[in-house]
């Protein structure tokens, strides 16, 4: 029943599109392009009633564009019909030894299976039902089994030459806090005092930095942080007392220590003793878990990757896809299971997919690409929660510091140098929706931005 009804959304769509090969972008549409200097050659927009009928507006529609986190779309559709709304992602824990009086003789095993929103205080949860089968000193090591997703180590610079940024932060079978430290500054008694969380084991951090006197500006920069050796970071600078409280989140410059570092730490925080360390590895075959640690569904999980354009979680998400269909997760197999599933319920050539978040160079799909999906989502059964995972126009997510027409509309956003991508769902009159798609790929794409707001007025109006 499903698939016919995403099937029937597709032939639909097929036909507004062919009815409305001559439909020219609006006036307002022109005049902001115009006064933004963008070329009518540099965007591809399309709006469509999304049940059917002839399009408003169809520009350059089959012309592939890089996306950017606009392709988290097809992610997070493709998920919700593979896996379905209420899938969770299971971390087992298993032990290879016995429990006595709270100590347990032996290893303490968690196994990644891909869990997208392991953050800390999710793990501190999950080491609490551990001490509560009575474990209170391991004699072992706390071993952690990565090996779920097979997938070669990436430079975190290598994308933009920003290593530290957080949403370079590589996926991971297990994905503990994103792999980033949240550094919050305070200034009291005449100095600003310097928090960390998660603890990482090993790892040093300054107590405090100096205050300074001016405005707060590039309050980063000013502290000169040292971070080339991972097991001790310096600031050399100092703090704008101006700045008040702020937080910096980081990625850990040594990725692969950071969930050991995070588990061995937080362990002791619990008050857990452990003789041994915590380190990668495998969980030996015939154990048989101990208890299992469940994620939030996916439904929720969706919400986290589209409102915020999470790209760790997205790319998470697009390897389990291929964990779940055939036992391992990798690039490839992702990649082949998304296009599987884009000829069954579409038909024809699929987009070109790398990661799954768009965090890429080589990442492409058409506006006619996305209007059948956004299309066929609004017509499934999944539509609620597909729609619930978009940034509202002026309230949520990526869209929370919107002014103009607030509540109008539901839609993904995407930006990377050269590239500004909207696509989603515009409220209308008279109770009609239509689905919006606005791209540029361009040197001052994110010029484009005033236009798409003149798009999405124009597009509230229509009947």
């Amino acid at each position: 029943m499903q698939r016919a009804t995403l099937r029937l959304a597709c032939l639909l769509f097929a036909g507004l599109v062919d009815a409305a090969a001559a439909q020219g972008l609006p006036p307002e549409f022109e005049q902001a392009l115009a006064a933004a200097q963008l070329p009518r050659e540099a965007v591809t927009v399309l709006v469509a009633p999304v049940e059917g009928g002839p399009a408003r507006v169809a520009h350059r529609i089959d012309v592939p564009v890089n996306p950017a986190s606009v392709a988290k779309l097809a992610t997070t559709f493709a998920g919700l019909e593979l896996l379905g709304p209420s899938y969770t992602w299971s971390t087992p824990v298993y032990v290879d030894g016995p429990v006595r009086e709270g100590v347990l003789q032996g290893n303490l095993y968690l196994q990644g299976q891909g869990d997208p929103k392991l953050v800390v205080e999710r793990l501190w949860l999950l080491l609490r039902r551990v001490q509560g089968l009575g474990i209170r000193r391991i004699t072992g090591d706390i071993v952690l089994d990565r090996s779920a997703f097979a997938i070669p180590a990436r430079d975190p610079a290598a994308f933009d030459g920003e290593p530290l940024k957080p949403y370079n932060a590589s996926p991971d079978a297990l994905l503990v806090n994103f792999k980033t430290v949240a550094v919050t500054i305070t200034p009291q008694a005449g100095q600003a005092r310097i928090r960390t969380e998660p603890a990482l084991a090993g790892v040093q951090w300054p107590q405090a930095v100096p205050l300074a006197n001016g405005d707060c500006g590039d309050w980063p920069t000013a502290l000169r942080a040292d971070f080339s050796n991972p097991m001790q970071f310096r600031f050399a600078g100092s703090f704008p007392a101006a700045c008040g409280e702020k937080t910096w989140q980081i990625a850990y410059p040594d990725p692969a220590s950071y969930a050991a570092r995070a588990v061995a730490a937080l362990w002791r925080e619990l008050g857990g003793e452990l003789a041994g360390q915590a380190r990668d590895g495998r969980v030996p075959a015939g154990l048989k878990p101990v208890l299992e640690w469940s994620s939030p569904p996916l439904a929720e999980v969706i919400r986290d990757i589209n409102k915020y354009s999470n790209n760790v979680m997205a790319q998470q998400l697009f390897l389990t896809l291929s964990l779940r269909e055939r036992g391992s997760g990798t690039w490839e197999g992702s990649r082949e299971v998304l296009r599987n599933w884009w000829r069954e319920r579409f038909g024809g050539e699929p987009p070109t997919t790398d990661n799954g978040s768009g965090l890429s160079r080589g990442e492409s799909i058409t506006a006619r690409q996305l209007g059948q999906l956004l299309q066929a989502a609004w017509a499934s059964p999944l539509m609620p929660d597909f729609v619930a995972s978009l940034p509202a126009l002026g309230l949520d997510g990526t869209l929370r510091r919107v002014r103009q027409n607030v509540g109008l509309a539901h839609l993904k956003t995407g930006s990377l140098n050269d590239v500004t991508a909207y696509a989603g769902y515009v409220h209308g009159a008279q109770g009609r929706r239509y689905l919006l798609v606005a791209v540029a790929n361009h040197a001052r794409s994110s010029a484009v931005r005033p236009a798409v707001q003149a798009l999405i007025e124009w597009t509230a109006r229509q009947p």
